[in-house]
C-alpha cells in the first residue's frame, strides 16, 4: 500500500512565525497553495498559516453581549475568547494568525488514512512529520494523482 512517503512534496514552502503577513498571503498567492507550514529556525513544524486565516483576519469583530445585575455589567462570553479574536484580527505577523494545533502525519501513513483525514477534517494539506521536524507535505492533488496510470 502506498504511504505519504509515496506522494508527498519534499520541496516544502514554508514560512517563519516572525514573517509578516502580508509576506505570507504573497507566498500563498504566489505559490497557489492552501496552506503553509511554519517552521523555526531548526526545522521544526510550529503552526501552520491557511488561507482560512488569512480571512479570518478580514471578518469584523464580535461584540459580546452585556446584561446588567445589581447595577454591573456581566459579558454573555469570555473576555479570554474576545482577546484571541482581536489578536487573530490585528494580525501583523504569521504567529499571531497560524493555527498551532496541527494535524500531521508520518511518512508511514498509507495515503487511505490521508484521505479520510481530508475528507473528515476538511483539510487540504497535511504536514508530513518525523518527529517534530517537518519532512514533507502532502495535498489534496498529490492524492487525486494516485489515479493515474502510473508511466
Amino acid at each position: 500500500m502506498r504511504t505519504a512517503q509515496d506522494i508527498m512534496t519534499t520541496a516544502v514552502i514554508t514560512i517563519g512565525p516572525d514573517a509578516d503577513i502580508t509576506e505570507a498571503a504573497k507566498l500563498l498567492l504566489d505559490k497557489g497553495v492552501n496552506g503553509l507550514p511554519v517552521t523555526d529556525a531548526e526545522g521544526r513544524l510550529v503552526g501552520i498559516l491557511c488561507q482560512s486565516d488569512l480571512v479570518r483576519m478580514q471578518k469584523s469583530l464580535p461584540i459580546p453581549s452585556l446584561f446588567t445585575l445589581l447595577d454591573g455589567f456581566v459579558p454573555l462570553s469570555s473576555s479570554a475568547l474576545l482577546e484571541a479574536e482581536v489578536k487573530r484580527i490585528a494580525a501583523s505577523k504569521v504567529a499571531d494568525a497560524m493555527s498551532t494545533k496541527v494535524v500531521t502525519v508520518s511518512p508511514d501513513t498509507t495515503i487511505d488514512e490521508i484521505a479520510t483525514l481530508m475528507v473528515d477534517r476538511k483539510f487540504h494539506t497535511l504536514p508530513v512529520t518525523k518527529g517534530d521536524l517537518l519532512v514533507g507535505i502532502v495535498g489534496m492533488q498529490d492524492i487525486i494523482k494516485t489515479l493515474m496510470p502510473r508511466s
